[in-house]
């Protein structure tokens, strides 16, 4: 089992920034790959930006060059930077653990709330 708390939402006006922030305890075999998916009213959840314990990144198209994922794997932890968020970007991100043998997440957090509006 993999627990999580996550940090870091709340509201902002185009084309300012967030940061979130996770920190994962439990089974280190469950966090190879960490990252942030997200879900908006009315939409399938979907990926954000993923990051595994070698350090190999994904990310969205529609986040490419705004976003930036890092992970400190001695603390179990994982930030997403968000920069020139737009109003398309507002929905609940949840940070997600996986393991290594998965094709989905396999743990998700609680979610927190990204709302970008002026």
């Amino acid at each position: 089992q993999v627990q999580f708390v996550e940090s870091g939402g709340g509201l902002v006006q185009p084309g300012e920034s967030l940061r979130l922030f996770c920190s994962a305890s439990g089974s280190r075999a469950s966090m190879y790959m960490m990252g942030w998916f997200r879900q908006a009213p009315g939409k399938q959840r979907e990926l954000v930006a993923t990051i595994t314990r070698p350090g190999d990144i994904n990310y969205a198209d529609s986040v490419k060059g705004r976003f930036t994922i890092s992970r400190d794997s001695a603390k179990n932890a994982v930030a997403l930077q968000m920069n020139s968020l737009k109003p398309e970007d507002t929905a609940v991100y949840y940070c997600i653990a996986q393991r290594p043998d998965s094709e989905l997440p396999n743990f998700w957090g609680q979610g927190t709330q990204v709302t970008v509006s002026s």
